[in-house]
């Protein structure tokens, strides 16, 4: 069965071609063409993937992804923004509420369906080794890609899981903002090196004992990257 693509966006000639190359890449298509519809869509329909314009009538793209990631029946959605805006705020806004990835306006349709391809690959398991991770009191099932702390489900993104999964299976080791890009993203990444970053915000706050209280997981390694901590560092020796 094809997977759905929900395409949102208020020009209708931008849906067509999105249409048109999704749909010849396999995939079946529905459309929406502001933020209302697209939440109705999104809930109604449970697509395999959201791409998501920023730009729209009655519920901007952001407020349209802040209310799926609320969502527990849509808060591991796919979303690809699909934005005009290019000064890097307006990005890393997007990729902070919970985006995994975004193309800019104006776009190639090979490049979207690349992205989607890639993002979907991501998010169905493109990780699969059949083991577990235990540490940092976290239960990170690499196989399910599922993450659990005390029994409790913590919801992540694709892109977030697949960043954590990297730190996690080499604790102490420190990665670059280029190596997580490459290690995450399995397709030709055009994007900035601060997308890691607000990956990573995402990530401690929703991963951290105390959100507000600095980082005992996901270390910053100044001048370089990112390091998941080993034990003696979680304590504080």
């Amino acid at each position: 069965m094809a997977r759905t693509i929900l395409v949102v966006d208020d020009e209708p000639g931008i849906v067509k071609i999105a249409r048109d190359y999704l749909e010849r890449a396999g995939f079946q298509v529905i459309s929406a063409g502001d933020g209302p519809t697209a939440l109705r869509l999104a809930r109604q329909e449970r697509p395999a993937l959201i791409v998501l314009d920023l730009m729209l009538p009655g519920m901007d793209g952001l407020d349209v992804t802040r209310a799926l990631r609320q969502d527990s029946l849509t808060c591991r959605l796919p979303i690809i923004m699909l934005t005009a805006r290019v000064e890097e705020t307006d990005r890393l806004i997007g990729l902070e509420l919970g985006a995994d990835d975004y193309i800019t306006k104006p776009f190639s349709p090979r490049e979207l369906v690349a992205r989607v391809r890639a993002v979907l690959r991501r998010s169905e398991g493109a990780l699969q080794p059949a083991n577990i991770l235990q540490t940092g009191g976290l239960v990170i099932d690499l196989e399910r890609r599922t993450v659990r702390r005390d029994g409790e489900t913590i919801e992540l993104t694709a892109t977030e899981f697949d960043l954590l999964a990297v730190l996690a299976s080499a604790p102490g080791r420190p990665f670059t903002r280029a190596q997580l890009l490459d290690r995450v993203y399995d397709t030709d990444y055009t994007g900035f090196d601060r997308t890691i970053d607000a990956h990573i915000k995402n990530l401690r706050r929703k991963i951290e004992p105390d959100p507000n209280g600095p980082p005992r997981l996901i270390l910053t390694v100044y001048g370089v990257g990112y390091k998941f901590a080993e034990n003696d560092e979680r304590e504080g020796r």
